[in-house]
């Protein structure tokens, strides 16, 4: 099976991308502290895949073309209407959703405005999302800085409050498995039972394509190839994060490395370490990898890189690339800005329909 298998790099110069809450003990009693992981070589500010996905979401809804499932709420409990058939998220990003006949799931349908779009549901369908994120995380280790502020547009003494932030580019890996993408399973086993009977028979109605040994339906080639594209441009496009009021720090990436891989190990994990806390391309960890996974690299390799950051880094590629340890890659390992190289792989898989296979 086939994967797209992508790094990528934000910049995060004065930054409180993932708040944790309050901070205990602190001298004051708004106080907010960044989400990080403590370590003996300091704290490693993370973003959680979490909110990652919530800044893909919002990314991927502003496209006109996306079409988003919409969300049912009861008192404890959301889920989506859980039909990838329809929707795009449920489709590339997973669900589960469980039958319900309270009331209240009724009534919740009912004040959305669309129960007559509403999927029955007869069984428990859950979804393994074909798209993957790590937790993004710092680096190299920092240390936090505590920025003590009041509020003093009023009469009286002024309120005080605090907040952490930090100072880093943070790493992050994901991966989209292109079988899956589009292709639903009625397996009895978790994650497995995309489609209960009501979502079956409207595969059927549909005329989607059946998968009899993989007891399966698709959705047409097409189709497919449209919602990765979407995915990828939202990838491209991320926005969101913590604290913009204040920081106000642009989470697009920075840097991506991209390619269509066999299997769903991660090549990229390790090309990038730290020097002097910033973040410095491993030229020979890179060449090691795409020697070792060379039979794995469906695609050639496209690399982001926004001009201005870590300049003499991409000089350092550029250079490998051209007379260094690299140039053997030369022609299949292409560097550009970021959204252009997402844009040059959503192309590459329009030309090469048999990796979604």
């Amino acid at each position: 099976m086939s994967f797209i298998t992508g790094l990528l790099l934000i910049d995060a110069p004065a930054s409180a991308l993932n708040n944790l809450g309050a901070i205990s003990g602190s001298a004051t009693e708004n106080a907010v502290g960044v989400k990080y992981i403590p370590t003996r070589e300091g704290a490693y500010p993370y973003v959680s895949a979490q909110a990652f996905r919530y800044w893909l979401r919002s990314a991927l809804e502003r496209n006109p073309a996306w079409k988003p499932a919409p969300i049912f709420r009861e008192k404890k409990i959301a889920y989506t209407d859980a039909n990838p058939i329809r929707y795009w998220d449920d489709d590339l990003l997973g669900y589960m959703r469980a039958p319900s006949k309270k009331a209240e799931a009724a009534s919740a349908r009912a004040e959305s405005g669309l129960v007559d779009e509403a999927t029955p549901t007869a069984e428990t369908v859950t979804r393994v999302s074909p798209f993957r994120v790590s937790t993004l995380v710092s680096i190299a280790p920092v240390r936090l800085v505590n920025d003590f502020g009041t509020m003093s547009r009023h009469e009286g003494n002024p309120v005080p409050h605090e907040h952490q932030f930090y100072r880093t580019t943070m790493q992050g890996l994901f991966s989209l498995d292109l079988h899956a993408a589009g292709t639903f399973n009625y397996i009895f086993r978790t994650g497995y039972l995309n489609l209960d009977e009501p979502r079956l028979k409207e595969a059927r109605e549909k005329g989607l394509e059946h998968l009899d040994g993989e007891k399966a339906y698709r959705l047409p080639q097409e189709e497919r190839l449209q919602r990765v594209a979407a995915l990828l441009d939202g990838l491209a496009r991320l926005e969101g994060g913590a604290k913009q009021t204040l920081h106000y720090t642009d989470v697009s990436p920075d840097v991506v490395f991209l390619a269509v891989t066999r299997g769903g190990n991660h090549i990229f994990g390790h090309i990038f370490g730290a020097q002097a806390g910033r973040a410095s391309l491993d030229i020979a960890a890179l060449k090691e990898t795409l020697r070792v996974h060379a039979d794995d690299l469906l695609s050639d390799v496209y690399v982001g890189w926004v001009r201005g950051f870590l300049n003499a880094e991409r000089e350092k590629l550029e250079t490998a690339l051209q007379d260094g340890p690299l140039s053997e890659w030369r022609g299949r390992l292409h560097i550009a800005h970021s959204r252009e190289a997402f844009a040059a792989l959503s192309e590459a898989l329009k030309q090469n329909p048999q990796w979604m296979a």
